[in-house]
């Protein structure tokens, strides 16, 4: 008993879940417009033949397998649909297509022909001037076909780099079949199957602009999926051990949570995919930080970038100097390091023991178990291997291949740490409710528009985890802190608007109006607009408890600060500032930090010198009119910066200097 003869519609509906992805970034929604596909393997109920059921506006318009070659220059949707669910059911192959339902000019044709006569549909769908073929020409002019999808489920390799041999392939048995990248004219590559496509040719297909990952990633879901298999089973073969159950009660239920397991599986494959999504739509900007990460990794021997053909310190250059970043193919593989090393690390620490926790272990399994056998499940034997694994997932995925490894080099804190200060952020700010409504918008906003709402999420994340590695004190106890922040943070989100400056408040609207444009709900634009202010919640709870006042009142205080000293105008120039370098990002984000440094100082200072008022603008007016020359000499400073326009790094340290200044007087 199990869910052997369901893992490979999992593993179909994983990959699928690719394919959407893809389509939905380049503009085209699956689930309402037919496309063309080209498939490589057959409908007897492999990962291949359950794909080819997935979707109804499928048009398959050639596939081969071992045996046969399959053509239909213009398939009907929905006919074709129906046969092909005839064959899968059936387990029978390509050979036994109604062949009354393949259009003019098609055919399934054997393998074994030594030519194939080319109808004028079929030249014209591949595209072709030859008259006849031989069954490996056809299968290659498939291969090069102008089509939407090239969907792999069968075994072999059937695409390489142009600058490949097929003796590097080693995969004799497809040497006559096997295209080069750069003659692929599929948009977006689906694989059911491993080994279709060489990394070297996936990288180069993916420069081209073609759309893939690596086949590790979109078949993940057959290995996720075996994954909660053992653990649920170990799970339950302790309650059975301990006769609370029979083994037959036991094979019923692993067969009323096949759904719920499939659910939990795809969901770690969607948020799987969009991390690289994410990461792509950044690469170009975030490289340098990318091959910081990958040189890490090779100084600790945990990385060979030849064996992984990831780019080389010559190759990074012309990348960067052409504007370009990692493909895909290669931030698949960056994202898998990055998971081994941060999981190795969280397992040989204690965050595992961690009480809170033991939520993200509940979650791990399906929900009729959490119900009634939570006990079991916390003192399941591999719950750290399984909380390790799902901390991992929950950081890498969220926040992106290198940012323990940035955060290691900013704060010197251990990854433990890191993905405690994650943790806490992420329950503090209740992230997990909205990273769902901006899943929830898929084909509803443009992925452009989603991907734009979650690096906001990831700026707020990166933001406060510095912060609490930095003023959270040490060790970080998870379920302490998000206790202790969660509620103040909780009451700054519901007053807001009523806390911001106006320039403040301009800004929000601004951010939020235009996610509105898109499509996006306007609560939902809003909330995610606001994150950029709200990433100062955690200082101001930290303030509000010291100062035993009200949260909201130095919510106040601390906007209006901002607002008379123009530092939200020097933050906001300062993240716009021209960074050439590294080392020129680091000074650049150490100001900023600087800044945010001062706002809570000069918080705290007219708090100090305020007393018992907070209403009104005199207890601002008061401070300022103790300190006037040191008041005017950063009033004119900042007036001169906001009339220069463009600000650079040696004009915000100026002003740096001035506003420290201004707080010494």
């Amino acid at each position: 008993a199990g869910y052997d003869h369901k893992k490979m519609g999992i593993t179909a509906r994983g990959a699928w879940e690719s394919v959407k992805r893809h389509f939905r970034e380049i503009g085209v929604d699956t689930q309402s417009r037919d496309f063309t596909v080209i498939g490589v393997g057959d409908m007897g109920g492999d990962v291949f033949g359950n794909g080819m059921l997935l979707s109804k506006h499928i048009k398959l318009v050639g596939a081969f397998n071992h045996l046969h070659i399959f053509v239909d220059p213009k398939p009907d949707p929905a006919k074709s649909w129906a046969e092909r669910k005839r064959l899968f059911d059936r387990g029978l192959g390509w050979n036994r297509y109604d062949e009354a339902l393949i259009a003019k000019g098609g055919g399934v044709f054997d393998r074994k022909l030594k030519a194939i006569k080319l109808t004028p549909q079929i030249k014209s769908l591949f595209r072709v001037n030859k008259n006849s073929m031989t069954p490996a020409e056809l299968i290659q002019a498939m291969l090069r076909a102008p089509v939407d999808l090239l969907w792999f489920g069968g075994i072999g390799s059937f695409v390489k780099a142009s600058d490949e041999t097929h003796a590097e392939v080693d995969d004799r048995a497809n040497d006559a079949l096997r295209v080069n990248a750069t003659e692929v004219r599929a948009k977006v590559f689906g694989e059911g199957a491993n080994l279709a496509v060489t990394q070297r040719g996936r990288i180069e297909y993916a420069l081209a602009g073609g759309r893939l990952n690596t086949d590790a990633i979109d078949n993940a879901a057959g290995v996720d999926c075996s994954d909660h298999e053992v653990n649920i089973k170990i799970l339950l073969n302790g309650v059975v051990g301990a006769r609370r159950m029979t083994r037959q009660q036991r094979d019923r239920l692993l067969a009323r949570m096949t759904d719920e397991v499939a659910a939990l599986v795809l969901r770690d494959n969607y948020q799987q995919t969009q991390a690289i999504s994410i990461a792509e739509s950044r690469a170009a900007e975030t490289l340098e930080r990318d091959a910081r990460f990958m040189r890490a990794l090779e100084r600790g021997g945990n990385l060979d970038r030849k064996v992984e053909f990831l780019p080389d310190d010559e190759t990074l250059a012309e990348r960067q100097a052409a504007g370009a970043g990692l493909t895909r193919p290669e931030l698949s593989v960056l994202l898998a390091y990055a998971k081994i090393e941060l999981y190795d690390e969280l397992l040989s620490s204690d965050l595992p023991d961690e009480r809170l926790l033991l939520h993200d272990l509940a979650r791990y399994f399906p929900t009729p178990l959490g119900r009634k056998y939570r006990n079991e499940i916390e003192r399941h034997p591999l719950r750290r291997e399984i909380i390790a694994t799902m901390v991992s997932n929950s950081l890498i995925n969220r926040v992106g291949p290198t940012f323990v490894h940035v955060m290691r080099q900013d704060t010197g804190m251990t990854p433990a740490d890191i993905a405690r200060a994650y943790a806490i952020t992420r329950d503090a700010f209740d992230l997990r409710p909205l990273w769902t409504e901006i899943e929830g918008l898929d084909n509803r906003v443009p992925a452009a528009t989603q991907g734009a709402m979650h690096r906001e999420v990831m700026a707020l994340v990166e933001r406060c985890t510095r912060w609490l590695l930095r003023h959270g004190g040490t060790p970080l106890d998870v379920a302490t802190q998000v206790r202790d922040y969660a509620p103040g943070i909780g009451e700054l989100t519901r007053v807001l608007d009523r806390l911001l400056s106006d320039w403040d408040a301009a800004a929000v609207e601004m951010r939020a109006g235009g996610f509105a444009k898109q499509g996006v709900p306007k609560a939902l634009a809003h909330r995610v607009a606001s994150l950029e202010v709200m990433s100062a919640a955690c200082d101001l709870v930290r303030i509000a408890r010291a100062s035993k006042r009200e949260v909201v009142d130095i919510g106040r205080i601390y906007f209006s600060v901002g607002a008379r000293f123009g530092i939200d105008w020097l933050r906001r120039a300062a993240a716009a500032a021209a960074a050439e370098s590294h080392w020129q990002k680091l000074a650049i984000q150490a100001v900023v930090e600087e800044l945010t440094g001062h706002q809570s100082e000069l918080t705290m200072r007219v708090l100090a010198g305020d007393g018992a008022k907070v209403a009104g603008d005199e207890w601002l007016d008061e401070w300022v009119a103790g300190r006037q020359a040191a008041v005017k000499r950063a009033d004119a400073l900042i007036g001169e910066l906001r009339g220069a326009g463009t600000v650079d790094l040696a004009m915000l340290a100026v002003a740096n200097r001035q506003l420290r200044a201004m707080i010494g007087d």
